[in-house]
């Protein structure tokens, strides 16, 4: 079975790295992977962290979008909740417009950040998730123009009224999400570098739930997953320690400025519990050699019954980035 791959890269941000060196390398690395063959790239949504510097999908894209030529763009994703339906819908029309069938609208209902961004993106306001069926509703009809006559703002066109409308996809990371997506006839990421338990079975209930759309006839879905691959194990292995640590810190709330060094990592005393930690949070990877990567992507795809994974990668050097994505795609695509 011919494969798909993608990217999904959250502009993270290394131990000594600037927020503008993190988001120029973004950039660069939408027009590599472009170059490799991988079908689309997806940057991320993140408030008030050092270690990413994504912030504002909709504005990166537009700027990835006028520095690639063929590669699908979009968003992993529009946080929804925080925002009016109706601007969102304009964000995306005004990016398809400038790059005409290229676009991917993907929406989750995760705040993206601590309570205290949050609050901030609201304006002080209870940030209400009950509305987020309702809103992806809303977004449809924009994005389309063709709000119900029932709806109170019948009538109202979001602008520009381009030819052609970006591609929604929901996110997520749970059942209630997978359902939500089958539910609303939408393809369906699941984000197995955020949970490590029960992405087979929640995309499993989304297949067997879905209810064809105008938008789509029959269950589409994808998984997400970290990704490290070197010309060895054990080097893949180093590489991938800083985000063994990163994880860590994060999860404990330790101060942290980026992602480490490996040898930063390699010289961490772990206690027990964080040893444990670690080999909970690889099951949210996949790490080794080209032939591991490879074994490893297909099995992936026979258990999520998908032909396109999006790979997820953080590393200290950008470079070991670089060499990831590329021994990859020559593993798999020659």
């Amino acid at each position: 079975m011919s494969l798909k791959l993608s990217v999904l890269d959250q502009s993270p941000v290394a131990e000594g790295m600037t927020a503008e060196e993190a988001l120029a390398n973004t950039v660069r690395l939408a027009q590599f992977v472009e170059e490799l063959g991988y079908e689309r790239f997806w940057v991320s949504e993140h408030h008030d962290t050092n270690h990413l510097a994504g912030s504002s999908p909709e504005v990166l894209l537009g700027h990835i979008g006028a520095k690639t030529s063929r590669i699908r763009i979009g968003s992993g994703g529009v946080m929804l909740p925080h925002y009016s339906a109706y601007k969102v819908a304009e964000n995306f029309k005004v990016l398809e417009g400038l790059h005409p069938g290229r676009v991917d609208l993907g929406v989750g209902r995760a705040p993206g950040g601590m309570p205290i961004a949050t609050l901030a993106l609201q304006e002080g306001k209870r940030r209400d998730i009950d509305r987020y069926p309702e809103q992806i509703d809303d977004l449809l009809a924009y994005l389309h123009n063709d709000l119900p006559k029932e709806h109170p703002l019948h009538g109202l066109k979001a602008t520009p009224n381009v030819q052609t409308a970006p591609n929604v996809w929901l996110l997520g990371s749970s059942s209630s999400s997978a359902i939500l997506a089958a539910q609303k006839g939408l393809p369906y990421v699941f984000a197995q570098f955020i949970n490590g338990e029960g992405g087979e079975h929640y995309t499993k209930l989304y297949r067997q739930q879905f209810v064809p759309s105008k938008y789509l006839d029959k269950p589409r879905n994808m998984v997400a997953i970290f990704a490290i691959c070197a010309e060895t194990e054990e080097k893949a292995e180093w590489v991938a320690s800083s985000l063994d640590l990163s994880l860590l810190m994060i999860e404990q709330g330790m101060v942290s400025n980026g992602t480490p060094s490996p040898e930063k990592a390699m010289s961490y005393s772990y206690s027990p519990y964080e040893k444990m930690r670690i080999l909970e949070n690889r099951k949210r990877m996949i790490i080794g050699s080209p032939k591991q990567i490879k074994e490893q992507l297909f099995r992936l795809s026979e258990a999520y019954e998908t032909d396109e994974i999006m790979l997820v990668t953080i590393t200290y050097d950008f470079q070991d980035k670089l060499t990831s994505f590329r021994l990859i795609a020559e593993e798999l695509w020659g």
